[in-house]
């Protein structure tokens, strides 16, 4: 039986929680591989190369982006971010699901190569609660936190395209409803077409 991981794509506005949610699958379940994407930003205090990001130049993402070393590409807040395609291919074939935070942009790009890929939005349960984490992080100078509301505002024209959407009001309800969605795609008839060969073709003795 085909043991695939699934690709579960996860996006939300800026402050809605999806890092603390997915920290929270890692932590709870080893069925789970964290994306690593590569960023041309400076590290905010307490990330780590190779943790958080793979903190690389821009003239080395362009780089990355022309030899297909990246399987999503995009520019964000005056910074470029990447996704590593070799990370992500390996864990899918090991049976991992991979748990891959991008924005809309880089999301669309996933599914056009990943139609399997499962989209999921997660957004807090209000704008003015959006508002009050992205200030309460106090990581970021007021324009900086003006730029990312405004970002929100364009991104929340597009969650209609995504498959799911989770209001994070409750991080371990959240992440348990998280956890949910990503298990069921793995029982999704086209994750099993070999296995469903096999039994069709075992049916015709009788």
């Amino acid at each position: 039986m085909d043991n695939r991981g699934v690709l579960a794509v996860i996006s939300g506005f800026s402050g809605a929680g999806k890092g603390t949610l997915m920290n929270a699958l890692l932590e709870r379940y080893e069925s789970y591989a964290l994306s690593v994407s590569v960023t041309t930003r400076s590290p905010r205090e307490g990330e780590q190369e190779g943790r958080e990001y793979f903190f690389i130049s821009q003239e080395r993402c362009d780089e990355m982006a022309e030899n297909g070393e990246l399987l999503e590409y995009a520019r964000y807040v005056n910074h470029s971010y990447g996704t590593p395609k070799s990370y992500v291919m390996k864990n899918l074939e090991e049976g991992r699901d991979v748990l891959l935070e991008i924005e809309i942009q880089g999301a669309l790009q996933i599914r056009a190569i990943f139609p399997e890929a499962i989209l999921i939005f997660i957004t807090p349960p209000s704008a003015e609660e959006l508002e009050r984490r992205l200030i309460g992080r106090g990581t970021e100078d007021a324009e900086t936190v003006r730029k990312r509301l405004g970002r929100a505002a364009q991104e929340s024209e597009g969650m209609e395209q995504y498959d799911y959407l989770l209001v994070n009001d409750d991080i371990d309800r959240c992440a348990e409803e998280l956890h949910g969605v990503i298990q069921a795609a793995r029982s999704r008839m086209g994750n099993h077409l070999e296995f469903v060969s096999g039994i069709k073709e075992q049916m015709k003795q009788f």
